[in-house]
């Protein structure tokens, strides 16, 4: 039998050449990306669908009690109630508390990764394509912030954000806080490397015939380079959201997150490692293993998204 005629227009000419294509392939022949989107996606779900399948809705306070509190993994706490992952001290489910925790997690990884891009991928097309002055005082800005761990800078970011902002609104402002000193900290690894790709692209001879047409530098920065530079800043992206959700959480740990009423991971693993040595270990286990999945499948994802954007190692 003859092989079937691929389309080769509409919807089903595209998803055929996206299948088709040496990404999409990389992709199918490798099972530790497909094992790691496999997780990533189970635990993006189970997030999103929290306020749905999670057991207990971990933030309302009315639905605790104490009687049921540090109920071991599927055990029956005196009030008659089963825990599948255990309960802490307030009697409230691990398991719940996970899946809403992971929500306020991913949801700071992802708005302050996107956050990081918009600045540092404006800055670097900015310094590459106009040069002079402009490249010199956005280059020695991110070399300075380069020179400072990531945390320490949205440590900064985040005391001097509390420290404008009234007291009696830092839970309600502590999610965009996050979001902005996370992102704050990681923008000048996108500038350095759109700028470096920007040097190269700008001298190439669709960017010439695009400034003989007459266009002007915005619009060849945003309809012709932009579109060449944006294959590494995805694999940068990939990376640098695992390293955004491991920001969010230590900062959470370390008591300038997240508040206890709106728990993130951080927050779960900084209540459960108080009660690690009298013996409640599911309270800091579990949390603690979903960030190490979350965090490594992330990870794992993005060494082979570096390899099959690679055009040297095809």
């Amino acid at each position: 039998m003859r092989a079937p005629t691929p389309p080769t227009e509409g919807l089903g000419a595209k998803l055929y050449r996206a299948w088709d294509s040496d990404v999409a392939w990389s992709f199918r022949h490798s099972p530790v990306a497909i094992t790691a989107a496999l997780v990533v996606t189970v635990l993006l779900v189970a997030a999103a669908l929290a306020p749905w399948i999670a057991p207990q809705n971990a933030f309302d306070a009315a639905s605790l009690n104490l009687m049921d509190g540090f109920t071991r993994p599927g055990e029956v706490s005196m009030n008659g109630r089963m825990f599948l992952l255990g309960s802490d001290d307030q009697g409230r489910d691990v398991l719940s508390a996970i899946l809403f925790g992971s929500r306020v997690s991913l949801l700071v990884g992802f708005a302050s990764v996107l956050f990081s891009i918009a600045i540092g991928v404006t800055l670097g097309l900015t310094a590459g394509y106009v040069g002079g002055r402009a490249d010199a005082v956005i280059m020695r800005i991110a070399d300075i912030q380069l020179s400072f761990p990531a945390i320490l800078i949205a440590l900064l970011v985040f005391g001097v954000a509390r420290g404008v902002i009234a007291p009696q609104y830092h839970e309600q402002a502590a999610v965009v806080v996050l979001i902005v000193a996370i992102g704050l900290s990681n923008w000048a690894a996108y500038a350095r490397t759109v700028r470096g790709s920007t040097l190269v692209e700008k001298n190439k001879d669709y960017v010439m015939s695009a400034r003989v047409m007459g266009r002007s530098p915005l619009a060849i920065m945003g309809q012709h380079v932009l579109p060449n530079v944006t294959g590494p800043v995805l694999v940068i992206a990939t990376i640098n959201l695992a390293l955004a959700i491991i920001a969010e959480s230590t900062l959470s740990f370390l008591g300038v997150g997240m508040p206890p009423t709106q728990p993130s991971l951080g927050t779960l693993i900084r209540v459960g490692q108080q009660f690690l040595f009298s013996g409640e270990w599911w309270i800091l286990l579990y949390p603690a293993l979903d960030l190490v999945l979350l965090a490594l499948s992330i990870n794992l994802l993005g060494d082979w998204l570096r390899d099959a954007l690679n055009p040297k190692l095809r």
